[in-house]
Order: C-alpha cells, then sequence, then structure tokens
C-alpha cells in the first residue's frame, strides 16, 4: 500500500499520508479521497470520515512518539500557505516542547531523528492496531 506515496491507511472517502517534507517526525495529512479544494463541497459523510480518520492518525502518533502536543489543521488556498491549493487536506503536526520546528522558518533546514520509511512502518502498525 502506497510505499512511494507514504500512504498509511485509506478508507472509500478518506486516505492518511505522511508529508514528504515533515515539520517533525509524524507529521501527516489526511485527505478526501476526492479531488476538493474548498471546505464547504464535502458532504457530511465525507467530513466525518475525515475527522474519523484524524482521531486515530492522532492515537497512532500519541502511541508510537508520546508528543507532548499536536497543531491539527487546514491551510486552504495558496494565500493560506496550502503546498497543494487544489486539494484540500489536514495535516497533524506532532509538537514537543522545545522541539526544533523552528528551523525550518529561520534556517530552511528541517531536523529529523529518522527517516520517513522508519516513521511509515511504525505508523502503519500503530493504525492496525486502532483499526485500520
Amino acid at each position: 500500500m502506497g510505499d512511494e506515496t507514504l500512504t498509511l491507511a485509506r478508507g472509500e472517502r478518506t486516505f492518511a499520508l505522511l508529508n514528504r517534507f515533515p515539520y517533525t517526525s509524524g507529521h501527516t495529512m489526511v485527505a478526501p479521497v476526492a479531488h476538493v479544494a474548498d471546505l464547504c463541497e464535502l458532504d457530511a459523510a465525507t467530513l466525518a470520515d475525515l475527522m474519523g480518520l484524524v482521531q486515530r492518525v492522532v492515537r497512532a502518533v500519541r502511541q508510537v512518539y508520546q508528543p507532548h502536543g499536536f497543531n491539527v489543521g487546514f491551510n486552504l488556498g495558496e494565500a493560506a500557505g496550502a503546498g497543494i491549493a487544489d486539494h484540500l487536506h489536514l495535516h497533524v503536526v506532532p509538537r514537543w516542547r522545545g522541539d526544533t520546528n523552528f528551523m525550518a522558518v529561520t534556517a530552511d533546514v528541517r531536523v529529523l531523528p529518522e527517516d520517513l520509511s522508519v516513521t511509515r512502518a511504525k505508523l502503519r502498525r500503530a493504525l492496525e492496531v486502532t483499526g485500520g
């Protein structure tokens, strides 16, 4: 399942994948399968599936990495920082007190303690335990 795309889980309406350029280990994106840019165009069932998968991802990341907190949210539109403006996606970014997230802003550098393939394997196992 999606090794080249870093896919972690896929449902009928939604999927989760690792961010190829993460701010922290476990930085995941959750998106609808439907190619939609406008949040208001999603039907209630897709929104429910999206948030259900976000909950599963948060549980899996919490189990694997024990972060102190999370940033969870959408960047809707190019002006809001959406890297993929024509397909909305929700970011799940684990955070730790004193993490090095600021380095991408100040030095165009990102510090990650493990390779994405290792992160993917860990989170896939955890997601299997949480139902998917």
